[in-house]
């Protein structure tokens, strides 16, 4: 049976692992943003943005919980960007990490799905949304347009504002578009029936009236 929700209840009770495991992977990001606004030294915060991915892919190992491919390319990423902002004293390489990440799982999105047949967002999300290839690939260039946009939009941002400004967004605005995404996401699903809920079977309107005679009979 296929029943409308609210797209926010929906949203709740569907996304729930995932907000979670977007919340444990936003540590690093968390760090890095309290110590640049208690000290207001980028590099200080680099440092410990570097600090605190690498604990955290130390974490994951240690538990043996599986590394995403985000929080992979979001290490790598952190570790060569970070270290050159370091090492060169030029805060523009980590600014530009945002937009790196965001265009790479942008191109593996669609990467997979052209070559690989894949449907990445299938493989994350199919235990709670039941729907058609034909929507999860839809889906696909969506979010591989969301992802784009927020790259351009986070250069946008570096280049036209403030470090202080740049670092807000980075934590607010970024998480704030995701979350948007999501929510986007949600309300289509919904509204083309794609959210589906177990229930009881309908009643067949056949058998209940043949018991209705006997019982009258």
């Amino acid at each position: 049976m296929v029943k409308v929700y609210d797209p926010l209840d929906t949203l709740t009770t569907s996304s729930n692992g995932l907000f979670m495991h977007q919340f444990l992977e936003y540590i690093a990001v968390i760090a890095f943003v309290i110590v640049f606004f208690w000290t207001r030294d980028v590099f200080v915060a680099t440092a410990v943005l570097l600090v605190a991915v690498s604990a955290q892919v130390a974490f994951y190992k240690l538990t043996k919980r599986p590394l995403s491919n985000e929080l992979k390319i979001t290490f790598w990423l952190s570790l060569i960007l970070g270290g050159l902002t370091l090492i060169l004293r030029d805060e523009t390489f980590i600014q530009w990490k945002p937009s790196i990440i965001s265009w790479a799982m942008a191109l593996g999105l669609v990467g997979a799905m052209w070559f690989a047949k894949m449907l990445v967002l299938k493989k994350m999300l199919g235990a709670a949304i039941t729907t058609e290839d034909d929507i999860w690939r839809k889906l696909t260039y969506g979010w591989t347009l969301g992802l784009t946009a927020n790259g351009l939009i986070n250069l946008w941002v570096v280049y036209n504002f403030s470090m202080e400004t740049w670092v807000t967004f980075k934590f607010v605005g970024l998480l704030g578009l995701q979350l948007l995404y999501v929510v986007i996401m949600m309300i289509y699903l919904v509204r083309i029936g794609a959210i589906k809920e177990d229930g009881p079977a309908p009643a067949d309107p056949e058998g209940s009236a043949e018991e209705s005679s006997e019982t009258q009979a």
